[in-house]
């Protein structure tokens, strides 16, 4: 890593610990700042806490006082997911201290490029594609998955040389903390609405996304979804280079046409080829296409990664077949449109759908229109009779009601034949029954296991 001095000797706090938060205090401590960690979580219940005790780093737990901010702190460090709401964030941003995230110290510190992926939906699938397609296709060094995926970026930055490549997934709440980030090249997958209750505004949710390019100049390139109009009307204010993807019309850069893929001219493969199902997919693959040419990597690499993908844990995973029926793991469809979209993907008459979850207070109505494709559906959850009344709406024949995902498989498999899909994908968070979308993941795959070892044999 680069050994930057900016740091030596100065004061700063991290607000907020888990991965994130854990990794810049260490990476500070080791730059020589002067680090006092600051986290809700009681001391006696803090492993993370503990540790950086360990290494002399002062830590404050248990509560958030106000009066930290009365030391002569030049920076605070954000753990991604506190609100600028906060009272310590507002007090510092009142005092003019900068506030950043942890992807800004990776930035600073990391001697390969970045290739940054952002998005509403599609980031962690394309982010993979990425790191799947460069480590096939490089020809030096190897390509590091980090950010908003589960590896904090400024942990991972520590270990990369300048021939290696940093693919980064950054979520708005990160991106909202950059001051000099700049990546080499930067995906924005879509822009739908999203976390609003953090946000406050669907244009602040945008600009949070559109700071991903905020100091990219004309030697970098920006990867956008050309089919969103209001991404087109946002490519007019970057000073990156503009390659756009499409599913619907012929661009200069990725493009689906006539049931195969390109870039620019050059025929990259068939959809069908696709070693994953779904529209999402076809945008997911574009943009990963159009990354991999920028970097240099060749069709027969491109296609030989993208036909052999299966998916990332939780969304869209296949999981295996039981006697011709396919089971698909995507519980990381947490909301309506995830879900419309992973539905997109799959033949109309064969799904039979396992949905439900924590209630918000929203309705059902706009997954009616997709409702009407599936074979049946098996719900649970807090939100099992809302989606009921969706479900009848649609005129889906067959619904049924379970306890849970555990056991949703088994009946979903009663009701079944040769040729059909058993679909997860709740269209609501975990919370009401999990303590996250993994956790009901893997439930998922556990009683297909054991669905398999009863009856896959017989």
């Amino acid at each position: 890593m680069k050994k930057i001095q900016k740091y030596q000797n100065t004061k700063i706090l991290v607000l907020g610990l888990a991965r994130s938060g854990f990794s810049a205090a260490k990476l500070l401590h080791d730059l020589g700042a002067l680090v006092t960690v600051n986290d809700g979580k009681p001391f006696e219940e803090n492993r993370e806490a503990q540790d950086l005790l360990e290494l002399g780093i002062k830590v404050v737990t248990g509560s958030h006082p106000i009066e930290l901010l009365d030391e002569d702190f030049t920076l605070m460090v954000k753990n991604p997911g506190i609100p600028y709401s906060h009272p310590l964030v507002q007090g510092a941003l009142i005092k003019g201290l900068p506030v950043i995230t942890e992807i800004e110290l990776a930035y600073e510190i990391s001697e390969a490029p970045i290739i940054g992926i952002t998005g509403t939906n599609g980031k962690t699938t394309t982010t993979t594609m990425i790191e799947q397609i460069l480590n096939q296709g490089m020809s030096r060094g190897k390509a590091y998955l980090s950010g908003n995926i589960g590896y904090p970026a400024s942990s991972v930055a520590r270990d990369v040389a300048k021939d290696d490549c940093l693919v980064m997934e950054l979520s708005s709440f990160q991106l909202m903390g950059v001051i000099d980030f700049r990546p080499e090249i930067a995906v924005i997958t879509n822009l739908y609405e999203a976390h609003l209750d953090y946000h406050g505004a669907r244009e602040e949710y945008v600009a949070a996304k559109w700071a991903i390019q905020k100091h990219m100049t004309a030697s970098d390139w920006l990867v956008l979804n050309w089919d969103q109009a209001e991404i087109r009307a946002l490519a007019e204010t970057t000073q990156a280079q503009v390659i756009p993807f499409s599913t619907k019309a012929k661009v200069d850069g990725a493009y689906a046409l006539n049931g195969k893929l390109y870039y620019q001219t050059e025929e990259i493969m068939a959809i069908n080829d696709l070693g994953v199902p779904g529209a999402h997919n076809i945008e997911n693959a574009l943009a990963a296409i159009a990354v991999a040419k920028l970097k240099g990597i060749s069709t027969s690499v491109i296609r030989e990664a993208l036909q052999h993908f299966t998916g990332v844990a939780h969304r869209t995973q296949y999981v295996g077949q039981i006697h011709q029926v396919k089971f698909y793991n995507d519980s990381k469809a947490t909301n309506i449109l995830a879900t419309q979209m992973a539905l997109s993907g799959f033949e109309p008459g064969k799904v039979i759908l396992l949905a439900g979850g924590l209630d918000r207070g929203n309705g059902f109505e706009e997954l009616v229109p997709s409702l009407k494709e599936v074979k049946a559906v098996v719900l649970f959850g807090e939100t099992k009779n809302k989606l009921r009344q969706a479900a009848q709406q649609a005129g889906v024949s067959i619904i049924e009601e379970a306890i849970d995902v555990a056991s949703a498989v088994p009946l979903a498999y009663q009701l079944s034949q040769a040729e059909d899909v058993i679909l997860l994908s709740p269209a609501n968070a975990s919370w009401d029954q999990y303590l996250n979308f993994e956790i009901r993941g893997e439930a998922f795959i556990q009683a297909f296991q054991a669905l398999d070892e009863k009856v896959g044999k017989e």
